[in-house]
């Protein structure tokens, strides 16, 4: 962890924020006291198992599940003909949407299967010894059907056709032909054709990146038990309580107010817990069998049977003038969107070009089905594929230039009142600022020695969301204050969002008690995604906040018998002329002048916030093998206020580890029967601590002016860099630019030999 502090572009002084306080779950976290899904026990619990398709695309002609009803100790089974009457119906998900239609059919396939690990039918028993026992016995007739798991070989037009009734959404007039593209995005400033014509060079690239898993440590896991009075109870694993209410309640046709979410502790989820798996199908059972029921994935299932980052194609052409000034970009990105329809397109097209001025742009982005999982977001989905065409193209343009790195990305580099390709017009940013952080850092002003050795460097960008967030908090007769919140805690967002309520009251943070409660004891919150909790969740925080001070402020007048006006508050100390008191002497009094204080609070907030990253690596490359070891790493990034600067460092950290993986080792590897062959924590090499030195972290603090204490959303914007910055270090080592993901040793071998 680094001891420095962040680099501040701000005079405000706080009490509380920029501290680095004992995370509040810190004890039940690290004595195993902490209840995570697995960890749900209820009496008289069945345990479920999902039967899975061995092909990636086959017709179900029958299912018989007459043999496995017999075994003694079943108690249930469920196929995809159980579902109510499935509605072609899109429901917003807070980061991304969903058609319920096809979600129901993941959760349990109805007429066909679309990729291996695809959900048939499930089984509820008294263990899973027998639930596994069941699952065998269940014979299914199948219809094989021709599959495709290349992207490229997708769009053809001749390719095998997963739903013949898909037509691509488009501003042009659609076509009659069936085709596997769902949507064509396009966005276009300038003129393109003038653009390149005032261009002295103009370098031309494509690119490939495989599908990579999140790869959180935690499975998948759901409890639900369906009362007797219809009342549904679930405790998941989930980034979103009420995402996943609503989800369930959507596809089992219940009203919302019949479906109660408890979020359990969660080991993970980057962007992959956010869509219902176990959820509505452990309802089903439980439902038929009277019993709770609880669902855990394997590994393999986790592999197979939820939704990856999707592979991809990307071409990016880029003009320049001599002294290093863009005039024109063009970028074409193609996305799997796996088995259904509905990727991370638009995302990926907004954030291509989003680091740099570009007066004439056009961008083309398509989403594409492909026999593989529905594919899922990941930690700025859709951002890391773009910022590796992007920033290696940029790079190599730099060295055609004969130009510094840092300086074509000065030269180019988006500041406050630039509009991007896709139309927002950027605020306040600390792009910049956080260029000014690399020049000055000890990793960029120390030499570089040895053969076989580079220095990479790459920046990236997340646009971050708002969306909805609800808390409620009660001062309590001691001088501490509960806080109720619905924003499932992945990062420690307990803490943080704590620490902005105590700053807006002047206390201590461990004099705020937060907990995440269920959907019946809070109001509406999104999900935990898009870098928006510690943003919007904190201004929650502080608006409830602002209710207390006032609530206070006007008994502390009330025990002067004074005009609350006349009321001064520094701190957590109240003043009336020469009187004064403190919040928990306050506290105390509360029971002598009334009610109970309790406020609370919901926003929406409409801006966004804009996150922005620059990563430094060095490498050594094995001459003989290609193995490509990380020999120092730096990530700098604006986190416009660092409420906690550890878990800010820790986000960084996180972020830069997993874009190591992305850029090194990790891939689905699929063989020629388009089944995945490495479906095992063994066989899918996510980095261990082995793999990479201590990640340094520079925290920016550029005051984001949409934010009371100018928060920014920090925890995507470090997995967008690494790819681009070690592919950038490996042709400083090797003079090779590797052009496709993973760079793994077989792959850049082969690039060297070739060269």
């Amino acid at each position: 962890m680094s001891d420095n502090s962040p680099i501040s572009y701000s005079d405000k002084q706080y009490k509380v924020l920029g501290t680095r306080p004992v995370r509040h779950d810190g004890a039940d976290k690290v004595t195993g006291r902490a209840i995570y899904g697995a960890d749900v026990q209820m009496s008289g619990m069945a345990h479920g198992k999902i039967l899975r398709s061995p092909h990636p695309h086959a017709r179900i002609k029958a299912i018989d599940t007459s043999i496995a009803e017999k075994i003694n100790g079943v108690y249930a089974i469920a196929t995809g003909q159980d579902w109510p009457d499935l509605i072609d119906k899109v429901a917003d998900l807070g980061e991304g949407a969903v058609n319920l239609h096809d979600l129901a059919q993941n959760c349990l396939a109805v007429d066909k299967v679309l990729y291996k690990g695809h959900a048939i039918a499930a089984v509820a028993a008294r263990d899973v010894h027998v639930a596994e026992e069941a699952i065998a016995a269940i014979r299914v007739d199948y219809e094989i059907l021709p599959a495709v798991t290349d992207i490229v070989e997708a769009m053809q037009a001749d390719a095998p056709i997963l739903h013949p009734g898909l037509k691509t959404e488009t501003l042009e007039e659609p076509s009659d032909q069936p085709t596997n593209i769902d949507r064509h995005v396009h966005f276009e400033t300038g003129d393109i054709d003038a653009g390149f014509a005032a261009a002295d060079v103009i370098i031309e690239r494509e690119y490939r990146t495989a599908t990579v898993h999140q790869g959180y440590i935690e499975p998948q896991v759901s409890t639900a038990l369906w009362n007797e009075d219809g009342h549904l109870k679930i405790w998941t694993s989930t980034q979103g309580s009420f995402t996943a209410r609503h989800q369930t309640a959507e596809l089992l046709q219940l009203p919302i107010s019949k479906v109660t979410v408890t979020p359990c502790e969660i080991g993970g989820g980057f962007g992959g817990k956010i869509a219902v798996y176990f959820e509505p199908v452990a309802a089903m059972l439980s439902r038929k069998c009277g019993r709770p029921v609880k669902m855990t994935m394997q590994r393999d299932e986790v592999f197979e049977g939820t939704g990856p980052t999707p592979a991809s194609n990307i071409k990016v052409k880029l003009g320049a003038t001599r002294d290093g000034k863009l005039t024109a970009g063009q970028a074409y990105l193609a996305y799997e969107a796996g088995a259904f329809p509905g990727g991370v397109i638009g995302p990926g097209a907004m954030c291509i070009f989003s680091c740099v001025e570009l007066p004439n742009a056009i961008v083309d982005g398509y989403d594409v089905c492909v026999n593989k999982p529905k594919t899922q977001a990941y930690r700025a989905p859709g951002a890391t594929q773009a910022a590796f065409a992007f920033e290696s193209t940029l790079n190599e343009l730099a060295s055609e230039l004969k130009l510094d790195r840092i300086e074509i990305r000065r030269i180019n580099g988006v500041k406050e009142g630039v509009k991007r390709v896709d139309g927002p017009v950027y605020p306040r940013i600390g792009y910049l600022e956080c260029l000014d952080a690399v020049e000055k850092s000890a990793h960029w002003n120390t030499p570089l020695e040895g053969p076989n050795r580079g220095r990479g460097i790459g920046a990236g960008y997340w646009f971050n969301i708002g969306l909805k967030s609800s808390v409620s908090a009660s001062v309590n007769p001691d001088g501490t204050v509960h806080l109720l919140e619905g924003s499932t805690d992945i990062g420690g967002t307990r803490t943080s969002i704590a620490m902005q309520l105590a700053e807006t009251l002047g206390i201590a943070a461990h004099d705020v008690l937060p907990k995440v409660v269920d959907t019946d004891s809070v109001g509406y919150t999104d999900v935990t995604g898009g870098s928006r909790t510690t943003f919007a969740t904190g201004m929650a925080a502080h608006k409830v906040g602002l209710d207390l001070l006032e609530q206070l402020t006007a008994r502390a007048a009330m025990l002067w018998e004074c005009d609350p006006i006349e009321v001064q508050v520094d701190g957590d100390l109240y003043r009336f002329g020469d009187q004064q008191i403190t919040f928990k002497q306050l506290a105390a009094k509360l029971p002598e002048t009334g009610d109970p204080v309790v406020g609370r609070a919901s926003v929406s907030p409409e801006g966004s916030t804009n996150g922005f990253g620059v990563h430094i690596v060095d490498v050594e490359v094995d001459p003989d093998t290609a193995k490509v070891t990380i020999l120092r790493y730096t990530a700098i990034q604006d986190a416009g206020k660092a409420i906690h600067p550890s878990y800010v460092e820790g986000q960084m950290q996180g972020g830069a580890v997993q874009g190591i993986g992305w850029a090194l080792n990790e891939e689905y590897f699929y063989g020629d029967d388009h089944k995945m062959r490495n479906a095992s924590l063994l066989d899918y090499r996510i980095p261990t601590c082995l793999d990479v030195p201590m990640i340094d972290a520079i925290i920016v603090e550029v005051p984001n002016p949409s934010h009371p204490f100018g928060v920014r959303g920090v925890g995507e914007t470090p997995i967008v860099p690494p790819p681009a910055a070690i592919a950038d270090a490996i042709y400083q080592a090797t003079g090779v630019r590797m052009t496709q993901l993973p760079m793994s040793p077989p792959r850049l071998w082969k690039a060297m030999t070739q060269r």
